[in-house]
């Protein structure tokens, strides 16, 4: 797996290479201190996954994440936002703008090194701290809804599965619910994925919300 690690401490960066490198699947490529350094360095690299840093000079995070998410050459490309500010506020931001995880930086090596397989697989990811009542809360506030007519590429079962996404069920929980196995379950998702053109678990999230498959508190 590729890495670039976009941070404007160098102390950090230094820190996550050496954690990353550590691992025999694990390269990180390049490094990143500004948002437009990231984004020229993604564009370059095409990595599997970048660890951006919210509060960065010249363009932060969120913006570099938006500007890497709407470029569709880069769609391979997964963004995990790894930050000292654990708000709500910045949650709902890097999910909106296409981020496919967020951590705080206080995080357990193993789970920062968890965090680029999961994230590299397709799969979304939250920091631990950060409650599904967060994800709630930036979903229902969405303004631009998605009509229900939008899930008519799916079955039945797919719009079931797609529900209990939208729930935060991991996919062994989606399978005991349904009577089917983890594989099955995998396999649902990610059909999904592919019938809606969603980059990974949490847009799935997202677009639940938007059709009304599930409801904030549900």
């Amino acid at each position: 797996m590729r890495v670039v690690i976009a941070d404007d401490q160098q102390l950090i960066r230094a820190g996550f290479r050496a954690l990353l490198e550590s691992e025999p699947d694990i390269e990180v490529v390049a490094e990143a201190a500004t948002g437009r350094q990231a984004v020229a360095q993604v564009a370059e690299r095409r990595p599997d996954v970048v660890l951006m840093d919210i509060r960065m000079p010249d363009g932060d995070g969120l913006w570099a994440t938006e500007q890497i998410v709407k470029d569709a050459a880069l769609s391979a490309t997964h963004i995990v936002i790894v930050t000292t500010f654990e708000l709500d506020e910045y949650v709902a931001q890097a999910i909106r703008a296409g981020a496919s995880g967020f951590l705080v930086k206080d995080t357990e090596p193993t789970e920062l090194i968890r965090a680029v397989r999961v994230v590299a697989a397709g799969d979304g990811l939250l920091s631990p701290g950060v409650t599904r009542r967060l994800l709630e809360r930036m979903a229902a506030s969405l303004v631009d809804g998605r009509d229900a007519a939008s899930l008519d590429v799916l079955t039945e079962r797919e719009r079931e599965v797609l529900g209990l996404v939208g729930r935060g069920l991991t996919n062994a929980e989606i399978g005991l619910r349904l009577f089917l196995s983890p594989l099955t379950a995998k396999t649902h998702v990610s059909r999904i994925m592919t019938k809606l053109g969603a980059r990974d678990r949490v847009q799935l999230v997202i677009i639940a919300y938007e059709a009304g498959l599930v409801s904030p508190g549900l």
